[in-house]
């Protein structure tokens, strides 16, 4: 029974690279978040002529969503001949922005030399693709299956999910009784588990000063200024610190078990919507978004505690300085522990199929873990797919198609486990 579910998957290959290369071909970009309904209504009339029941659910009012942008995710379910837990695919359908350097187009879906490049194929629509091969094989094998199967496309991860599985956990969706077990095919290697993540804090820190004319800076006070006091102290104070701390975790790559911190924008004085000359202004405000990731060994408010340390010392030390600090968004780390049922079922398919036992890993950022556990209160959570970590966000990101069939196998051999409480191997 093993052979014949590895061969039935073996046989889709063709309609694995074929369907992560038309979700690819949907250039779902966020910001702002285009495509979101055509990809996910692909993914749901393929699900529905599998005999699943599809919703298409926009996530009206949460950050980005509007009539031009609307953020839109599809929730696929079957249910089995008898009843029994629910085992969830969750993979999102947003990609972040090309960036420069590509060789290839990249919302073409290309396949050369055992690969399919395109934005979005590590991250994470390969892993989408894959999910739904693995339950689609499963299927025809065990057709008399028990308990339930869904299979979801989500918006907004990218951006904090919460104009996707945020917002479905809130209405239920990733909640027990109705759903028992989770797997997000992130892009994380096909023989690791991941367990969970960092934290993150996003802020921004803005610094305060007064406008006057730039010929005559002395009657001013200049918010940019303040600002690179606050990085020098950042520089000399801060980043020496967070380079000692090191987590016991088993962190990927190895420099992510370090606290770390990366300054995501900065702008002081005019915007730049302008043409033409700039005026001479001292700049009375400048305004700084901080991308703090720390360990599990960190607290959140520890975090931010240190953070306003170095602002309070300043405002008392530099003259005029003042600040004012705006939360963007903010997470503990997640960690579901090794003997959850899931984490067995997919360590024993990757021993199945690789002869090895997985390596365990916790991701170095944030992906919709955080929501299922924080608002589902659902802790039999992880992530598990194909694809290489390192290539997410990159310019010809690719992944590969053998990874993508294996990780498949894994998958259905982690459903057979689950809802029929037994091993095929």
């Amino acid at each position: 029974m093993l052979a014949s579910l590895f061969q039935r998957i073996d046989s889709k290959t063709d309609e694995l690279v074929a369907l992560a290369c038309e979700l690819i071909r949907f250039p779902t970009v966020n910001p702002p978040g285009d495509h979101y309904l055509p990809c996910v209504e692909h993914l749901g009339r393929r699900l529905a002529g599998r005999g699943f029941a599809v919703e298409y659910l926009r996530a009206e009012g949460t950050p980005g969503d509007t009539d031009r942008y609307p953020r839109w995710n599809v929730v696929a379910r079957r249910d089995g001949a008898k009843p029994g837990p629910c085992v969830h695919f969750n993979s999102h359908i947003d990609v972040v922005e090309t960036g420069a350097n590509w060789t290839v187009d990249p919302f073409a879906g290309i396949v050369r030399d055992g690969r399919v490049y395109g934005r979005g194929a590590c991250d994470m629509k390969g892993g989408l693709a894959a999910s739904v091969i693995a339950v689609e094989a499963f299927l025809e094998e065990f057709p008399d299956f028990r308990g339930a199967i869904e299979i979801s496309g989500t918006a907004d991860e990218e951006s904090g999910g919460f104009g996707g599985v945020a917002w479905l956990a809130e209405r239920g969706y990733f909640s027990p009784p109705r759903v028992d077990h989770v797997i997000i095919p992130e892009p994380l290697n096909k023989d690791r588990i991941c367990l969970g993540h960092r934290g993150v804090w996003w802020g921004e820190i803005e610094t305060k000063g007064r406008i006057a004319h730039g010929s005559m800076p002395f009657l001013g006070d200049c918010a940019v200024r303040h600002m690179g006091a606050l990085i020098h102290a950042f520089e000399n104070e801060l980043f020496p610190e967070l380079d000692k701390r090191r987590s016991t975790h088993p962190i990927v790559p190895d420099g992510a078990k370090r606290s770390t911190m990366n300054f995501n924008a900065i702008h002081g004085g005019q915007s730049d919507d302008w043409t033409g000359l700039p005026a001479p202004n001292v700049p009375d405000s400048c305004r700084m978004v901080v991308d703090r990731r720390f360990i599990p060994e960190e607290s959140l408010a520890g975090v931010k505690a240190e953070i306003a340390g170095i602002l309070d010392r300043l405002k008392r030390s530099r003259p005029d300085f003042d600040y004012e600090v705006t939360d963007i968004m903010a997470f503990e780390p997640t960690l579901t522990s090794r003997d959850a049922p899931v984490v067995v079922a997919v360590a024993e398919g990757i021993r199945a199929l690789f002869d090895r036992e997985p390596d365990y890993i916790l991701s170095p950022g944030t992906y919709d873990q955080k929501h299922i556990a924080r608002i589902g209160k659902l802790y039999d959570c992880i992530a598990y797919g194909p694809g290489i970590l390192d290539l997410a966000h990159q310019p010809d990101e690719w992944v590969g198609i053998a990874d993508m069939v294996d990780s498949a196998k894994v998958m259905a051999l982690a459903l057979h486990r689950l809802l029929f409480k037994k091993s095929l191997s």
